[in-house]
């Protein structure tokens, strides 16, 4: 969830999440005022092939750009939950839960992630963005003795591959395509990342290695660290040890020794290096993460 908060605050932009009255200004300042009626929250844009959320009111957009102001999540969730509450049937609505969503994925709470994204996929089924948060948490959350497993990585799967297709159809257009684009290879990389991961934890190396190969492609300036180091695991179980090593270094380079994952791409690495090394002795099994 931290490379998510980071990347999403670099680019500036989310599916539906920022109202600004330039690309890149974040909801932290509120959007610039307008006319009442029919005035859109701030130039917030909408997915491809979809009209800008619009405010009713000019009290509806000003109630939407006081509670954007909120930097603390727990008051941002009140605000919006009260907004929703009192303009049932706002158009912005998706935007102001989609910053909250943000909010506690910046925080690294998990649980209320999932609970916003939930609550952005009741208005908008196909918001790329919650479909991954979503995925995301039920994959991490998601144990091998759990009665439901193969429901909740079904869910998981489907909720990726879904986000595959609405990465391009609901997302906005009103921004730099270099900018635009750099979003949307931001999510492919995540959702392929996502189905990488349930490929590795399945042992399905190949496929694993094809998904988590598709998303480090998709975004090169950001790779995850995490989907580096498993394709390395992925790629040594098929014994492609040469390549292997390749993602071992790399994962290595991008993780700090004595985490968790850096302790993990280190060990990957120890044993490519003695198995590619020749030395005769026995390699022990390759680390988990």
């Amino acid at each position: 969830m931290k490379r998510a908060a980071i990347i999403t605050a670099v680019l500036g932009i989310s599916v539906w999440g920022f109202a600004t009255s330039g690309f890149g200004q974040t909801t932290d300042k509120p959007a610039a005022q307008s006319p009442p009626g029919g005035q859109t929250a701030g130039q917030a844009s909408a997915p491809a092939g979809k009209r800008k959320p619009m405010a009713k009111t000019q009290e509806e957009f000003a109630a939407y750009n006081a509670a954007v102001a909120l930097t603390d999540p727990a008051a941002q969730e009140k605000a919006a939950n009260d907004f929703a509450t009192k303009f049932p049937d706002s158009e912005l609505r998706q935007l102001l839960y989609t910053q909250v969503m943000h909010r506690y994925q910046q925080a690294n709470n998990a649980d209320k992630m999932m609970e916003m994204a939930q609550k952005i996929l009741t208005l908008d089924a196909d918001d790329p963005e919650a479909l991954l948060s979503v995925s995301q948490v039920i994959v991490e959350r998601t144990r091998d003795t759990d009665l439901d497993k193969d429901q909740r990585l079904a869910e998981a799967r489907k909720d990726a591959q879904r986000a595959l297709v609405t990465v391009d159809t609901d997302v906005p257009s009103a921004y730099p395509p270099e900018q635009l684009e750099a979003f949307k290879g931001y999510v492919r990389s995540e959702a392929y990342a996502i189905l990488g991961t349930l490929d590795f934890n399945a042992k399905a190396w190949a496929d694993a290695e094809a998904n988590l190969k598709k998303s480090i492609d998709a975004f090169p300036q950001e790779p995850d660290p995490i989907a580096v180091f498993r394709l390395s695991v992925a790629l040594d179980m098929q014994s492609k040890y040469p390549e292997a090593m390749k993602y071992a270094n790399q994962a290595v380079s991008m993780t700090k020794e004595g985490t968790p994952a850096g302790k993990a791409a280190r060990d990957e690495k120890d044993r490519l290096t003695q198995l590619i090394g020749g030395n005769g002795a026995p390699a022990p099994a390759p680390p988990k993460n």
